[in-house]
């Protein structure tokens, strides 16, 4: 006989057509960039005290300051080979710099690079009507060397890896490197938006898309139990249910029953790395999405106190928040991008 459900599972279990007059692929993509948003002016904030220091609660958008107590731009160095990799330009004066902040020129409400670059895809996706990675790859090279696509300061080690190779000479399908970074799930829920969470290729369109830049065997697995997640939850199952089906080996709920006697900032951050490994960072997501089912807001602020890279774990503790839940209407409006995703 099935156990009935407690009254938490019952909130959680949210027909995807409730979700206002949202649909579920914009609601999940909204997810996303409301979390990458929200936590990017305390993006690799390493000091929790220094995120209340220097914000307080964030519950709402916010610019960043001009210097960043514990940024690493000023050992960090990418030396073009040619105008095939000059991909920083003008925000290369910046780098090798004490004290900037990585979104240093970001206004309250944007969006950073690896979510700009989701935003792209999605739009991409929906006016051809199919996933192409050719011409995904040709779109994601105009876009990184074209002047004024984004005021971003930083770009991650992947991008800088794949265009190095490709200032080399190499063919675009082949400059991805192994990359190990949770950014690389960043472009998953916009894909599911724009296909749909039941197209019937979606695992394999996911699985092609992510090994572009990431041919890491943890983060292509993390992806896949992502749209898995995602797909279960637009069926109408219970977030927390689906967790524990569909990423047991990430995440157990013997884990999960420990980790909830502590404080969400002593586990992310204290018994799992807070940083961007894939190891730590996925379950890191699953687990403040696991804590949060059904109050998106509380985890989207949660995740970005919990510091570290609050962005990229952001996009999927966002993603999977809002995949059942819907999110407060002044966090919708306060966010920059969402008229391009309304109007798709």
């Amino acid at each position: 006989m099935k156990t009935p459900q407690s009254d938490e599972e019952k909130r959680q279990h949210v027909d995807i057509e409730t979700l206002s007059n949202v649909s579920f692929g914009q609601q999940i993509l909204l997810g996303a960039l409301v979390a990458d948003s929200i936590a990017m002016p305390v993006h690799w904030y390493y000091n929790q005290s220094a995120i209340e220091r220097d914000f307080g609660i964030l519950d709402s958008y916010h610019s960043p300051r001009k210097t960043h107590p514990d940024s690493i731009l000023w050992r960090s160095e990418y030396k073009p080979l040619n105008a095939d990799g000059d991909i920083l330009r003008e925000q290369s004066q910046y780098w090798g710099k004490r004290g900037v902040h990585y979104h240093q020129f970001l206004a309250a409400g944007e969006n950073t690079l690896n979510s700009l670059l989701a935003i792209e895809l999605f739009e991409l996706v929906r006016r051809l009507g199919h996933y192409d990675s050719i011409r995904w790859l040709d779109h994601y090279i105009n876009f990184m060397l074209t002047p004024q696509k984004h005021n971003d300061t930083y770009a991650e080690e992947y991008h800088r890896h794949f265009f190095t190779n490709y200032a080399s000479g190499r063919k675009a399908v082949n400059c991805g490197v192994r990359d190990i970074h949770i950014g690389g799930l960043v472009g998953v829920p916009a894909l599911v938006a724009a296909l749909g969470p039941r197209h019937p290729d979606i695992r394999e369109i996911v699985q092609s898309h992510v090994s572009l830049t990431h041919k890491d065997n943890d983060v292509l697995a993390a992806a896949d139990v992502l749209v898995r997640i995602l797909a279960g939850v637009s069926l109408g199952a219970p977030l927390q249910e689906v967790i524990l089906d569909e990423a047991s080996q990430w995440v157990s709920k013997a884990k999960i029953a420990r980790w909830e006697d502590y404080p969400d900032r002593v586990v992310v951050g204290g018994m799992l790395s807070s940083a961007c490994y894939i190891p730590d960072a996925f379950p890191a997501a699953l687990f403040l999405a696991y804590r949060h089912a059904g109050k998106p807001a509380n985890g989207i602020c949660s995740n970005a106190q919990c510091g570290g890279d609050s962005c990229h774990r952001g996009s999927v503790v966002g993603s999977l928040l809002a995949a059942t839940s819907p999110l407060p209407q002044s966090l919708i409006d306060g966010l920059i991008a969402s008229p391009r995703v309304f109007n798709n």
